[in-house]
C-alpha cells in the first residue's frame, strides 16, 4: 500500500494543515446529520450523529463507525471524509461524540481520553444491538488509540461488537506524541489551538462541579502535559501525566488484538515520530500496518489544488470491510494501490 502526496503540497506541516481547512470533503452535495442523544451508564450523555441518508433504519448494510480525535467531532474534515464514502457506497455511518466534543458540556465530573477504552466499548455494543448488519470502525488520532486500546482489552471478545477496525494517524506511544506535540513548531500551532478549546471546557468542568481541579494551575497550563497532569490524568484514574500517557497507550498491547486490524501512520506527521511507531515484530497477526512516508496528520490530500480528502478514508473503508466480511470477490487492490501525483 502506498501514498504519493500531490507535487504542490510538500512536507508534513502542510500536509496536515492545509487538508484540514481547504481540502474537499465530499464528492457530492453537503452531508445530512441526524443526532441522538444517549444516557450513558454512570447517567451522563453523548450525542451519536447518524449519516441521515433516507433509507430505513432496519436495512441490513454495513456501518461504519467513526471516532474522532482531540477536540475534533462528526464535522471535522476527516468525519465528513468518511461519511462521505459510507453515503457513497449505501453504508449507514454513526459518528459518536466522546463526551463535551458535540457542543455541549457534559454532565457528570468527568470528560474523555486516548485510553478511555471503557466508552468505546459501551458504544460498539450499542451500535452493534441496533443494527443488523456487519459493523467496523475506524478511528481517528486520539479515537484510533482509544479503539486500538479497547480491542486489545476485548482480546477474542471484540467480534461480538465489531468486525474490523482501523486506526488512522494514531499516537500509540502518547509521550512520544506529547512530547513532540509539546515542541517547536507544534507547541506554537497545535499546542495553542487545542488549548483554545479544552481550558474553557475544562473550567465549565470546574462551574459544574467546584473543588474538582485546582483552577490556578489550570490557568498556567500552557502545553498538554500541564493540561493532563491538573485536568485528564486525575479526572480519569491517572496519578499524574506519566502514568496516564503509559497506561493509556496502545502500542504495549498491540499483540493481543484478535480482530482484523489497520493500523496507518504517516512516517512525517507531526504529532507522531516515526522512530515511536509499531514494527512488524510489535504487533499480532491480526494487525496491518500501513505506514506511508507521507501524509501528514490525517492529511494525505490527493488531486489538484485546493485538493480533496477522500482517497484514504476510500482505501481504509475498503479495507476494513473487505476483512469484515472475508469475501474473495471483494478485492480493491490495497497490497498494490497507488495514490499518484494530483
Amino acid at each position: 500500500m502506498r501514498y504519493v502526496a500531490p507535487r504542490w503540497l510538500p512536507g508534513g506541516q502542510l500536509q496536515t494543515i492545509w487538508p484540514a481547512l481547504y481540502a474537499r470533503r465530499v464528492h457530492g452535495s453537503a452531508l445530512p446529520y441526524r443526532r441522538e442523544r444517549w444516557t450513558t451508564p454512570d447517567a451522563d450523555f453523548v450525542d451519536v450523529d447518524y449519516l441521515d441518508d433516507g433509507v430505513p433504519p432496519d436495512m441490513q448494510r454495513p456501518l461504519l463507525v467513526v471516532f474522532h480525535g482531540l477536540e475534533g467531532s462528526s464535522r471535522s474534515h476527516y468525519g465528513e471524509a468518511f461519511a462521505d464514502v459510507a453515503r457513497e457506497r449505501g453504508w449507514a455511518c454513526a459518528l459518536p461524540h466522546f463526551r463535551g466534543c458535540s457542543g455541549e458540556i457534559n454532565w457528570a465530573p468527568r470528560a474523555y481520553h486516548s485510553g478511555d477504552h471503557e466508552e468505546i466499548g459501551w458504544m460498539l455494543e450499542r451500535l452493534r444491538g441496533a443494527h443488523r448488519g456487519s459493523v467496523i470502525a475506524v478511528g481517528i488520532s486520539l479515537g484510533g488509540n482509544a479503539l486500538l486500546r479497547w480491542a486489545a482489552e476485548a482480546g477474542a471478545q471484540a467480534c461480538r461488537s465489531v468486525d474490523a477496525v482501523a486506526a488512522v494517524c494514531s499516537p500509540l506511544d502518547l509521550a512520544a506524541g506529547g512530547r513532540a506535540i509539546g515542541s517547536g513548531f507544534n507547541r506554537q500551532v497545535y499546542t495553542r489551538m487545542f488549548m483554545r478549546t479544552l481550558v474553557p471546557k475544562a473550567l465549565q468542568k470546574l462551574v459544574q462541579h467546584p473543588g474538582l481541579f485546582d483552577r490556578e494551575a489550570l490557568l498556567k497550563a500552557r502545553d498538554l502535559y500541564a493540561f493532563d497532569n491538573v485536568f485528564t490524568a486525575p479526572l480519569h484514574g491517572f496519578r499524574n501525566t506519566e502514568d496516564y500517557w503509559r497506561r493509556a497507550s496502545a502500542k504495549p498491547l498491540l499483540r493481543c488484538i484478535r480482530i482484523p486490524a489497520l493500523v496507518l501512520n504517516a512516517r512525517n506527521d507531526p504529532f507522531v515520530p516515526a522512530t515511536s511507531l509499531p514494527a512488524t515484530g510489535e504487533v499480532g497477526s491480526s494487525v496491518r500496518l500501513w505506514q506511508p512516508l507521507h501524509g501528514g496528520h490525517v492529511g494525505f490530500a490527493q488531486g489538484r489544488m485546493p485538493g480533496h480528502v477522500r482517497a484514504m478514508p476510500d482505501l481504509v473503508a475498503g479495507w476494513l470491510l473487505q476483512h469484515a466480511v472475508a469475501s474473495p470477490g471483494f478485492d480493491i487492490g490495497l497490497d498494490g494501490a497507488q495514490l499518484a501525483h494530483g
